[in-house]
């Protein structure tokens, strides 16, 4: 039997490829003896780098090419990595090929590439379903992303049981693969900064790419500050290089001490950090997905996006959130950003006892 060629396209963002992760495995289960490929931004491949079900990562580099492209110097080097680039992805001939993403840049790399069938969602933004072979309706709009990839994946396969086995996990079906370097390294970062065995450990992402996802640095230094009074716990702020003046000014308006690992961790460190902790509060970020597929318990503060699109795809986690009028408005940018604002210290703390509480009764 000749072995058939699959390839995913899911380029970013972080979530989005979180969300993805069970479509892989689902695949990997439908079609056992096929070669799964995953085209990637550069940015969000350390999640998927070393999954078993893949059999090969392409990696687009494109917001390093558009800089690049800027200069006049680089345009040689950069020219020849595209044609590179190119020339791997048409180096296979797919039997399927699957654009999860739905967006421009997608749909103008599935038309790069070579495939007898190219499958996609018909209700896709910016044309890309221009480039497909084939259209599948996900029907419900506002299903979760998570549950649209994979009843995708249940229209390509011949038996769905596979498919509904993984819909009926806890979370997303899949934890973020860590290798013993990145795990020794996170370890070492925790004994140092004196994180111990036996105590809780809270892990809070602070940070958003939205200004209206973020949640005021006051509430997240009196919140930090209630948990360790309240639960004996140890707090860890987690982000990227560019957060830490803003972590540290949260840090600074605490009572109590807590440790700073903004730009410490790759993803990949990153979701073994989280799997180390006992429970993460985080905004709607990469991170919560992230910590939702590692199975942590979460807690997710969620402003002007729906929880029950793009929300942590778990059981044991609690979304709060006001549920203002207005909200889930998508905005970017707004003049009161009420949604988060109204979100009171009191609020997360309720949110934190009922999952805690809730966890212990299940482990009783």
């Amino acid at each position: 039997m000749e072995t058939e060629e699959i390839l995913i396209v899911k380029l970013s963002a972080i979530g989005d490829v979180v969300h993805t992760l069970p479509s892989l495995e689902a695949l990997y289960r439908v079609y056992p003896h096929a070669n799964i490929s995953w085209l990637v931004e550069e940015d969000a491949c350390p999640i998927i780098r070393d999954h078993p079900c893949l059999t090969r990562l392409i990696v687009s580099k494109r917001k390093r090419w558009i800089k690049q492209l800027r200069r006049p110097s680089l345009w040689l080097p950069t020219i020849k990595e595209l044609i590179r680039f190119v020339t791997e992805l048409r180096s296979v001939n797919y039997d399927l090929v699957i654009d999860f993403q739905g967006l421009l840049k997608s749909g103008l790399l599935v038309f790069l590439c070579r495939g007898k069938r190219k499958v996609g969602y018909d209700q896709s933004r910016e044309l890309s379903h221009l480039f497909l072979t084939e259209h599948y309706s996900p029907g419900f709009a506002e299903q979760h992303a998570l549950e649209k990839n994979l009843n995708l994946v249940k229209y390509l396969s011949s038996s769905t049981d596979d498919c509904d086995i993984l819909h009926e996990q806890n979370s997303a079906g899949s934890i973020i693969v860590t290798n013993d370097k990145e795990r020794r390294k996170v370890d070492g970062f925790l004994r140092e900064h004196k994180i111990v065995e036996g105590k809780p450990l809270i892990a809070v992402h602070a940070m958003a790419r939205w200004e209206t996802k973020q949640w005021d640095a006051h509430k997240f230094s009196r919140l930090s500050d209630q948990l360790i009074k309240d639960y004996n716990a140890q707090i860890v702020f987690t982000g990227q290089k560019q957060d830490t003046p803003v972590i540290n000014t949260i840090i600074s308006h605490m009572n109590r001490h807590a440790v700073n690992a903004s730009g410490e961790t790759t993803l990949t460190e990153l979701a073994y950090l989280f799997q180390r902790a006992q429970l993460v509060i985080t905004t709607d970020s990469g991170p919560m997905h992230i910590a939702a597929a590692m199975g942590i318990p979460v807690i997710a503060l969620f402003g002007p996006t729906a929880p029950w699109r793009t929300g942590p795809y778990s059981k044991n986690a609690k979304v709060v959130r006001t549920d203002l009028h207005c909200s889930p408005c998508f905005k970017k940018k707004c003049n009161h950003i009420s949604c988060m604002n109204d979100i009171a210290v009191e609020d997360v703390l309720a949110a934190v006892d009922t999952l805690l509480l809730k966890n212990n009764q299940a482990g009783n």
